[in-house]
């Protein structure tokens, strides 16, 4: 297939999903959305309906905070592209569902169970898959245990994923950088 798992990493603000929402549209016309954030509050309320707001009205959107690749699986019949926006939530959900105190090596097996079904529901998919995640390395170390988890976990699964996907694309302010 060529170009069929595009994975795009970026910053906070980077230009990441409206990029990918860019490639999508180039890539096919029967797009499956794969939103992964949760409205624990008005903001994030907000901003998952302004996020809502700006994709087109024929994708159809399959909310997946967990479980996703399963979730994907049942859902993707018929589509030719699976945007799924975005690991960096998909982390926070799957961390956050963990007995605390959190412990390292529990939630990197839980996020990264997490992208291996991701990865098998795209290898058993006629689909091209853009996955979307934040760069969390380049930043200071996190003052909290639990920050620092977090940031290790979710960087193991990006690194994964980078190391299967076809193309590799780095956000910087709104300017897409082909890496792989």
């Amino acid at each position: 297939m060529g170009e069929g798992l595009t994975l795009i990493l970026g910053g906070a603000r980077s230009g990441k999903s409206a990029h990918g929402q860019r490639l999508a549209a180039e890539k096919g016309s029967r797009v499956l959305f794969v939103a992964t954030a949760e409205a624990g509050d008005e903001e994030m309320a907000r901003r998952i309906a302004a996020h809502r707001a700006s994709r087109p009205r024929a994708w159809e959107t399959l909310e997946a905070p967990r479980g996703t690749g399963t979730a994907i699986r049942l859902a993707q019949a018929g589509f030719e592209v699976v945007l799924l926006d975005c690991i960096t939530l998909l982390a926070s959900n799957v961390l956050s569902a963990l007995p605390e105190p959190l412990q390292e090596e529990a939630a990197e097996s839980a996020l990264a169970a997490e992208v291996e079904d991701i990865l098998e529901a795209y290898r058993k998919s006629e689909a091209r898959l853009i996955i979307i995640s934040n760069e969390v390395g380049l930043g200071i170390v996190p003052v909290s245990p639990i920050g620092r988890i977090y940031r290790d976990a979710l960087g193991r699964a990006n690194q994964l994923l980078a190391s299967l996907a076809d193309v590799v694309i780095f956000m910087v302010a709104g300017i897409p950088m082909r890496v792989k």
